[in-house]
């Protein structure tokens, strides 16, 4: 089922735009472009009825219906739209938590596990030092899976970065990834031009 909520106002000033083209039958399309990426973009289009695809999710509301792309839907679950009048008109607004890493579930594959942990809890604290770590791939060993990673931006070189991995990133994705034994860090930490701590 879909999760996505749009706010009466969002639907009335998007029902007015649709009237405004003059085609029979003309609907919104919800869609993520890269869906799963640091680039993931939320977008809305028109859709004409010929533009229609047999595979898309049909949502249809009070005052209009929304297309929805079948391979964004994991990715819009949580979406919320919403249109706020002000002084200068308004402004419509789309959040979309899961966009850059869809939601994932204890039956989700362990990189999307990973990857869901490290964007939507390591990655913002990292942020404040311009830094970020990124999922490089899992390496089998005898004991269980180790998480391969790589470091950016300011914690690539930053003297800080062991005690980062070990205390930080690496406790956080064993207590929540189950199966996960450890991390192995890939970063070439030579390279200290934005490094955080020199």
């Amino acid at each position: 089922m879909l999760n996505i909520e749009v706010t009466s106002g969002a639907q009335i000033y998007l029902a007015e735009l649709l009237e405004k083209q003059n085609v029979e039958g003309i609907a919104v399309r919800l869609f993520v472009t890269q869906p799963g990426t640091t680039y993931a973009e939320t977008c809305l289009a028109y859709c004409r009825p010929e533009e229609v695809n047999a595979e898309d999710e049909i949502m249809d509301l009070e005052h209009l219906r929304f297309y929805i792309e079948r391979n964004s839907i994991p990715y819009l679950d949580e979406a919320f739209i919403d249109y706020a009048q002000d002084r200068m008109g308004g402004q419509l607004t789309i959040k979309a938590p899961n966009a850059k890493v869809p939601k994932v579930s204890a039956d989700s594959p362990m990189e999307e596990q990973i990857n869901y942990i490290l964007y939507s809890e390591i990655n913002p604290g990292l942020a404040s030092h311009g830094g970020e770590v990124k999922l490089i791939g899992l390496v089998d060993e005898d004991e269980g899976p180790i998480a391969v990673l790589k470091f950016g931006g300011g914690c690539q070189g930053c003297s800080a970065v062991d005690m980062t991995l070990k205390d930080g990133v690496e406790r956080t994705l064993i207590d929540k990834v189950p199966g996960l034994i450890g991390v192995r860090d890939e970063t070439d930490h030579s390279q200290r031009a934005n490094a955080y701590f020199k």
